[in-house]
C-alpha cells in the first residue's frame, strides 16, 4: 500500500473538511482501474453502436466521469440507497449490473437490465433506483434539502458537476458556480471529482457526517466528460477540441489512478495491459450478445407494472384493444 497527497476540500458550514492523505492498497487500486477501464470501454462501445444506429434513442455517455461512481462507491456500502438522474451507466455497473445487461438494455433486448425496455436512461438495481430522464427535474432540490434538513436525514446530496449544462457552460448558466453552497443551511464540500482517491475519502467523511445524526450534506464533485451531452450532441459546438485534449492529457481520471500505481511500485505495466485486455474481451463479448439476444416480443409490453399482483388488463392504444399485466 502507499499514502498519497490528495487535493484539499473547499467546505461550506464544516470546521473541517476531509482528510489530505488516502491510503491505497495494491488490491483497491487495482480494482479501481478495472471498474475504471471497463465503464470507459463500454461507453466507447456504446458510442460506436449507436453510430451504426443499433443503439437508438437517447444515449448518455459517462466517459471522462468515472471518478466520481468508482470514488463514491468506494466509501459507501452497497446497502445505501443510490438514486441518479440520467448518465447513470457506470453506476449500474458499480451497483452490480453486469456489461452484458447494460449492453444489453441500450440495445433494447431481453436480457438488458430493464428486460430491454428502458434503455440508457432507465437502470436498475437492488438499492439503485436508477436513471430520471426528467430534465429539470431537479428544481425540486431545494425543497428536498429544506425537508432533509428539517428532519435530519442521512442523506448525501451530489452534484457531478460536469462544467457543462447540456451545451450551456456553468459559467454563463449560473450567477453563483458554487454549486458545493447551495444547500444554503447544508453542510458542503467542493472536491476534485477526476480523482478517484478524493472522491472517495470525501464520501467517507460525507457518509460518517450522515451516518452520526448530523444530517444532510452536499458534495459538488469537479469533474469533466468527453462526449456531448448526448449521443445527438457532437459537444464541440460550444467547446473546442483543444479543451477536450487538455482535461484529458491532464487530469484524466485512470491516467491519474495508473500513473499513482506505477510510479509508486503498485502494479507493472504488464499487469495493467493484461487488464486492457480482459476489459476489452469482455466488451466485445458483451457487445456480441447485446447485438444477438432477441427484442422483447409486444406480449411483453405491459408487464411489471405492478409488484406481485394478479394479471391484468391494460388499455392498449384504443378502447378496444386490450393488453395483459403480469407482475
Amino acid at each position: 500500500q502507499a499514502s498519497f497527497d490528495i487535493k484539499k476540500c473547499d467546505v461550506h458550514k464544516l470546521e473541517e473538511g476531509p482528510p489530505l492523505q488516502a491510503v491505497l492498497t495494491r488490491e483497491e487500486g487495482l480494482q479501481y482501474y478495472r471498474t475504471m477501464q471497463t465503464m470507459r470501454r463500454m461507453e466507447l462501445k456504446s458510442d460506436q453502436l449507436y453510430k451504426q444506429k443499433i443503439i437508438r434513442g437517447f444515449c448518455h455517455l459517462y466517459d471522462g466521469q468515472e471518478a466520481c461512481a468508482v470514488g463514491i462507491e468506494a466509501g459507501i456500502n452497497l446497502t445505501d440507497h443510490l438514486i441518479t438522474a440520467y448518465r447513470a451507466h457506470g453506476y449500474t455497473l458499480t451497483r452490480g449490473g453486469t456489461v452484458r445487461e447494460i449492453m444489453a438494455e441500450l440495445t433494447g433486448r431481453r436480457g438488458g437490465i430493464a428486460k430491454g425496455k428502458g434503455g440508457s436512461m432507465h437502470m436498475y438495481t437492488k438499492h439503485f433506483y436508477g436513471g430520471n430522464g426528467i430534465v429539470g427535474a431537479q428544481g425540486q432540490i431545494f425543497e428536498t434539502y429544506n425537508m432533509a434538513s428539517l428532519w435530519k436525514l442521512p442523506c448525501i446530496f451530489i452534484c457531478e458537476n460536469n462544467k457543462y449544462g447540456m451545451g450551456t457552460s456553468v459559467e454563463r448558466a449560473a450567477a453563483s458556480t458554487d454549486y458545493f453552497k447551495r444547500g444554503d443551511f447544508i453542510p458542503g464540500l467542493r472536491v476534485d471529482g477526476m480523482d478517484v482517491l478524493c472522491v472517495r475519502e470525501a464520501t467517507k467523511f460525507a457518509a460518517e457526517h450522515c451516518r452520526s445524526g448530523k444530517g444532510p450534506i452536499l458534495m459538488e464533485l469537479q469533474t469533466y466528460r468527453y462526449h456531448g451531452h448526448s449521443m445527438s450532441d457532437p459537444g464541440i459546438s460550444y467547446r473546442t477540441r483543444e479543451e477536450i485534449q487538455e482535461v484529458r492529457s491532464k487530469s484524466d481520471p485512470i491516467s491519474m489512478l495508473k500513473d499513482r500505481m506505477l510510479s509508486n511500485n503498485m502494479a507493472s505495466v504488464e499487469e495493467l495491459k493484461e487488464i486492457d485486455v480482459e476489459v476489452r474481451k469482455e466488451i466485445e463479448d458483451a457487445a456480441q450478445f447485446a447485438t444477438t439476444d432477441p427484442e422483447p416480443p409486444l406480449d411483453d409490453l405491459c408487464n411489471h407494472i405492478f409488484y406481485n399482483d394478479p394479471p391484468m388488463e391494460v388499455r392498449g392504444t384504443n378502447p378496444w384493444t386490450k393488453l395483459k399485466s403480469v407482475s
